[in-house]
């Protein structure tokens, strides 16, 4: 049950911090954002960082520390580089890869066993997303070859989030590492891997007028909810969950984005309810 909370309360944060990104990245590179966010993040579990015991836990550090890089610092510049092309449900859409993609990986790469209703579970949910996507809105729409790249990012984040994700899960299961701990590290590293190849973007955040104090408010509050909070409560999902059930409870961020949707002026459909209802079957299938 601890899992199923803890996906619960990751998916909540990781939806209303997107529309905050997706917002600000109007005005904003999203690689300043992603910067910006992840420096923030990791200051503030800065003091995690003197309980990690440093020498003997070298492996699983260095691990977290590809996992940071590959799953935060690219991954979610990607993902923010395709909320800002193709919005916020629609990127989160994408997530309906996850399910079958980390079932599939834990079953070959972790040795997780899975019954037949996990895989009918996760297939289900992976179907009433991918039929969510396609549902048309009425988002004011970018050319067709901005819209190519927004989907291949959103694409790219998925794989970088589910391999970074395999990382983590390797290492809650076979070390001492606390979910916080391994937060803390995922986020340092991504910090310091972003800011030696995108300094002068966060030097120049800093000094642009652009950045008001509301815009300042907003990145606050998203990034303790969205990457603090939500990488913190995903890690507790890793270490209570397999990987493949892990991901088709936090795969449920589309269907939290429907709260948003009008915000974004997005038309919501008969069929999108009905898709959101069996993905919602889905996930009781796989937890039964």
């Amino acid at each position: 049950m601890i899992g199923f909370f803890a996906a619960i309360l990751a998916v909540s944060f990781w939806t209303f911090a997107c529309f905050i990104w997706r917002k600000e990245s109007e005005n904003l590179l999203p690689r300043q954002i992603n910067i910006y966010k992840n420096i923030l993040a990791s200051i503030i579990f800065l003091p995690v960082v003197f309980t990690v015991n440093w020498m003997s836990d070298l492996n699983s550090i260095f691990l977290l520390m590809i996992s940071g890089i590959i799953g935060i610092a690219i991954g979610d510049t990607l993902y923010i580089n395709s909320l800002k092309i193709i919005g916020t449900r629609k990127t989160l859409s994408f997530e309906a890869l996850t399910p079958i993609i980390a079932t599939i990986l834990g079953t070959f790469s972790t040795n997780e066993i899975y019954s037949q209703k996990v895989w009918i579970g996760s297939f289900l949910v992976s179907f009433s997303l991918l039929k969510i996507v396609r549902q048309n809105t009425s988002q004011k729409e970018n050319s067709n070859e901005n819209n190519f790249f927004g989907i291949l990012c959103a694409l790219g984040s998925v794989f970088c989030a589910v391999f970074a994700a395999f990382l983590s899960r390797i290492i809650l299961i076979s070390s001492n590492l606390s979910p916080l701990q391994t937060t803390e590290i995922r986020l340092l590293s991504a910090s310091i891997f972003l800011f030696l190849f995108f300094k002068k973007d966060f030097f120049d955040l800093l000094k642009t007028k652009s950045l008001t104090k509301n815009k300042h408010s907003n990145l606050v509050l998203s990034t303790l909810l969205g990457t603090n909070c939500g990488i913190l409560f995903q890690q507790i999902v890793f270490k209570s969950l397999p990987i493949g059930i892990g991901w088709t409870l936090l795969s449920l961020s589309p269907i939290f984005a429907l709260f948003i949707s009008n915000r974004e002026r997005e038309k919501i459909n008969r069929l999108t309810i009905i898709y959101s209802f069996l993905s919602f079957v889905g996930v009781g299938i796989t937890l039964i």
